[in-house]
């Protein structure tokens, strides 16, 4: 399949499909007088707010961009983007996604930001023969999460998701902590839900394989207040390295009291991820989140640009910044992708008002994004396209715009994104 894109049109191939996409009302929508519905889900409030937090802003560009309508194989759609807010919970983000496809009809989803939205959007979508774009969790978390088998067929048709899994994790971490010596002692807290126990069953093993000495407590459970037992045994293995898949509150807790009991001494990189994410993550911890390692499924000095919106990474968070006083985050990027996806997927079918059309060339959609080229024809399994996880860290600020600077510190699973900053040790 052979994909073009740019700001003014494009064509997208899916298989022996060919469709052609223009931003622009043009006087096919008068002919056409059909509005492409597209649901959106995340969770702005709750727990997993971080990862809604410049979702607002992402929206206001997307049905700006798309305001005039499309035209898609010379017929003209007006676009309607209808937004909801999960309050990160499951059984709210289900039923959420049931009221869009039952009561809006809903000619494509997208859902964005860990299993506890994604899963239930997705299964919804599936369960009613609705396309469904999602993207920023573990893929192993959403396809054997919702009960697919390695080696056997894929049982969704509907849903379709893109982004990092555990290969991507182990190759950026081995890649970041051969960065810094350490006597390769791993202290790792994987929590009992689906992105934790996804993580310790393939990732552990792996960096187990490299040569690293994994320190495993035990799956804890989501809203644990007292990590005494977990700090001991990190601190009398001697470990060097942490590793680590909480909600924010979770990892607050956890790191307040390793320092209170001195843990945080002895340890040369804080590895963390789920949380760690964004700036208001490592600013609760005052001195405490200097110079913490992350992740970025998205950053802004990615070479890319949007071919819905025209951006690319460093003018959406520029304009993020101006327009809200905030520290870009990288779910601007994450988020803007998936609508690449989704308007891909629309125009790659030709007829974008018929669900099973769009379904049908998704498994081929090989298409550009904000964050670089989603293609579904690669795998690793059927229904997912893998994307990358860029080794980061949280530094002092060089100026007085921010507090912490977000430092790219290695690219292994994307080397066109630039490496911008060495890592420093933790306890350095």
């Amino acid at each position: 399949m052979s994909v073009h894109l740019s700001r003014r049109g494009l064509l997208i191939g899916a298989g022996a499909a060919i469709g052609t996409f223009t931003l622009g009302r043009t006087t096919a929508l008068a002919q056409s007088g059909e509005t492409l519905k597209i649901g959106f889900i995340s969770p702005i409030s709750g727990p997993l707010a971080g990862f809604g937090q410049t979702d607002g802003y992402v929206l206001e560009k997307a049905r700006e961009a798309l305001a005039s309508g499309v035209t898609i194989d010379g017929a003209g759609y007006a676009v309607e983007i209808l937004d909801r807010d999960t309050q990160s919970d499951p059984a709210r983000a289900g039923q959420l996604a049931r009221d869009l496809i039952n009561n809006e009809n809903v000619d494509i989803m997208i859902a964005v930001s860990t299993p506890e939205t994604i899963n239930p959007v997705s299964d919804a979508c599936e369960a009613a023969g609705v396309p469904c774009i999602s993207t920023v969790m573990p893929w192993e978390a959403w396809y054997f999460g919702r009960g697919a088998k390695p080696g056997e067929p894929s049982p969704f048709k509907y849903g379709y998701h893109f982004g990092f899994g555990v290969n991507e994790f182990y190759e950026a971490y081995v890649s970041q902590w051969n960065l810094i010596e350490t006597n390769k002692k791993v202290g790792v807290m994987y929590p009992n839900d689906a992105d934790g126990n996804a993580i310790r069953a393939a990732l552990a093993p792996q960096l187990a394989a490299a040569g690293y000495e994994i320190v495993d407590p035990g799956a804890y459970e989501t809203g644990t207040s007292d990590y005494s037992q977990q700090i001991r045994m990190f601190r009398d293995a001697g470990v060097e390295i942490f590793n680590t898949f909480p909600i924010p509150p979770d990892f607050a807790a956890f790191w307040r009291q390793a320092a209170q009991q001195g843990l945080h001494r002895q340890i040369k990189i804080v590895q963390v991820a789920k949380t760690g994410l964004f700036p208001s993550d490592i600013e609760v911890l005052g001195g405490l989140g200097e110079n913490i390692a992350s992740a970025a499924y998205w950053h802004r000095d990615f070479p890319y640009t949007s071919p819905v919106t025209g951006l690319n990474g460093a003018a959406l968070c520029d304009g993020y910044e101006a327009a809200t006083g905030r520290q870009w985050t990288q779910q601007l990027g994450a988020t803007l992708s998936a609508f690449d996806v989704a308007i891909a997927a629309l125009s790659a079918s030709g007829s974008p008002k018929d669900k099973e059309a769009v379904a049908a060339v998704m498994p081929t959609l090989k298409a550009d994004t904000i964050g670089g080229v989603v293609d579904f024809n690669s795998g690793p399994v059927p229904n997912v396209a893998s994307g990358p996880i860029i080794g980061t860290q949280w530094q002092k600020s060089k100026g007085d715009k921010h507090q912490f600077d977000y430092v790219i510190t290695e690219n292994a699973t994307d080397t066109n994104v630039p490496v911008t900053g060495t890592l420093i040790p933790y306890n350095g």
